[in-house]
């Protein structure tokens, strides 16, 4: 468990410092990109979110056969 936490955690760092040099670059603006650089990942939490939503629906309508074909 801890392992998944340290690397959940340096994913995040991961995540956060190519968010924010990418915004950085294309903005110039260091307020502006730190904001997008926080901002981004809760939206991409939320749409995930919405996504195994989705995914778990298709899962429930697909048969057991069209999952695991023989």
């Amino acid at each position: 468990m801890r392992r998944d936490i340290a690397k959940t955690l340096t994913y995040l760092c991961l995540h956060l410092t190519v968010g924010f040099t990418v915004a950085y670059v294309m903005t110039g603006s260091l307020a502006l990109a730190g904001g997008i650089a926080l901002v981004e990942p809760c939206i991409n939490a939320v749409a995930f979110w919405f996504h195994e939503r989705a995914w778990r629906r298709v899962e429930g309508r697909a048969s057991p056969s069209a999952l695991h074909p023989a």
